[in-house]
């Protein structure tokens, strides 16, 4: 099974965050590559992939190992590992990489302070070259963004050789995902599309306005004009009563329940998705 990839492991130390973004002329990459854990590190694992460098790598780096030796044991153990291409940050940002002899050309890799960055069948090293740089470059970015500008240019550089497929975006956070009780920040998938880079950072968009958070300071009070405005929005859907109660019904149904608290005021972002609605 090669994964003929080019992806980036990487993380965002004062945000907390590992990750992993790849894109591959190949179904489904996500379902193979990326794997990370919360406060432990992150892995890509491509070429002739080995499954079991995700968990095992994870297992290594949750004991404490640095991710030069995580590399360097699970290459040993490997009796394949000349077909193998591997890629890790651990828990303090350090980074590590392994590309076998066996992958096809062009492979390599480049690491750095937080990433590392590697592909497989690409059209040359520039590939490569515009992950790191990208990831370099974005450091004011949260990682998500940093990470899908990081697939945008190195497919602007050429990319895998034979094409693009899918692509896939993860990150972690203790207790940063669904409802503050999960470490999955961000697990998007494309399994098969023509242009699977442009529609992760669609799926992305509709990730951050469903689930994504408003500082509060931005949110509107819901009184005089405004309130009436949302009670009569709401009403048009069916929604009446309490306005707190309708408000929170009818984001339930929208999948927008993590926005809402209350009735007193709206995050924007509800506002123009209700104002949406009854367009």
């Amino acid at each position: 099974m090669i994964v003929a990839t080019y992806s980036i492991a990487a993380c965002d130390l004062d945000a907390a965050q590992w990750g992993v973004a790849v894109q591959s002329k190949f179904l489904s990459v996500g379902s193979v590559v990326p794997w990370a854990e919360a406060e432990v590190g992150a892995v890509a694992t491509q070429a002739y992939a080995n499954p079991r460098f995700g968990p095992d790598g994870l297992a290594l780096l949750r004991e404490g190992l640095p991710a030069e030796e995580v590399v360097q044991r699970l290459v040993a153990a490997d009796a394949g590992r000349d077909e193998r291409q591997l890629g890790l940050v651990d828990a303090h940002g350090g980074s590590a990489a392994w590309t076998g002899e066996g992958c096809l050309d062009w492979a390599g890799q480049r690491t750095g302070p937080c990433y590392s960055a590697q592909g497989n069948i690409l059209v040359g090293p520039e590939t490569v070259d515009a992950l790191a740089k990208t990831f370099e470059a974005g450091a004011h970015l949260p990682l998500a963004l940093r990470l899908l500008d990081c697939l945008a240019a190195a497919q602007a550089a050429g990319g895998d050789r034979r094409g693009q497929q899918s692509a896939s975006l993860v990150i972690v956070q203790r207790d940063g995902g669904y409802a503050g009780l999960s470490d999955l920040v961000l697990d998007l998938r494309v399994d098969d599309h023509e242009r699977p880079i442009e529609e992760l950072r669609r799926i992305h968009t509709i990730h951050e306005r469903l689930f994504g958070s408003t500082p509060r300071a931005e949110w509107l009070p819901l009184g005089g004009e405004l309130g009436g405005e949302v009670r009569e929005r709401l009403a048009q859907l069916g929604y009446g009563g309490e306005l707190g109660d309708a408000l929170h019904a009818w984001a339930g149904v929208e999948n927008l329940e993590e926005r809402v608290d209350g009735g007193e005021e709206i995050d924007p972002v509800v506002l123009e998705a209700l104002r949406e609605a009854t367009a």
